[in-house]
């Protein structure tokens, strides 16, 4: 992009201005980023759910793993669509765990009604652990409707049948 600027602006001296330094830096391979992101939404939802013996890293094939590890302007090769089904059942397996663990958290946050659900998670006030999950099943190619399927499920088990039924 051409920038122009005033002639009062032409002579000053000093160091790089923030906007042709930004302008200078490499463009960003912006799958390899989402594929860091996916990776960041797994790590938070097991420390923040407290989900036990899960594997992050065996969410992902070894394409996967090898672009964790690369700079992010450099053009990776990603996991395609093929995808081997024992690795789909592990990332299966995780996305449930993540939607019980969550509807479990709720069920006991609502039993205490001294605390609420703002309380329990202070820094989350907005997040849907189940919705985030379904979202997160796009990137890991697992069929939202089996998560959805599985939240409303938790629901009516854990004697929350009118958020089920929404």
């Amino acid at each position: 992009p051409m920038l122009d600027t005033e002639d009062a602006w032409v002579s000053v001296e000093g160091p790089v201005s923030i906007v042709e330094l930004a302008l200078e830096q490499k463009r960003i391979h912006y799958p390899l980023v989402e594929h860091q992101f996916v990776l960041c939404t797994v790590l938070y939802a097991i420390m923040r759910l407290s989900l036990k013996s899960v594997k992050p890293l065996s969410l992902f094939d070894s394409k996967g793993k090898n672009a964790f590890f690369k700079d992010l302007t450099s053009i990776q090769l990603l996991p395609s669509g093929d995808m081997d089904p024992n690795m789909l059942s592990i990332r299966q397996q995780f996305l449930l765990k993540v939607v019980t663990a969550a509807v479990q958290a709720l069920c006991s946050s609502q039993k205490d009604k001294e605390v609420s659900e703002e309380e329990y998670f202070p820094f989350e006030k907005g997040k849907n652990w189940p919705t985030l999950a379904a979202d997160l099943a796009q990137y890991l190619q697992i069929s939202e409707d089996l998560v959805r399927r599985h939240y409303v499920c938790e629901l009516y088990s854990y004697g929350m049948d009118h958020l089920g039924e929404e």
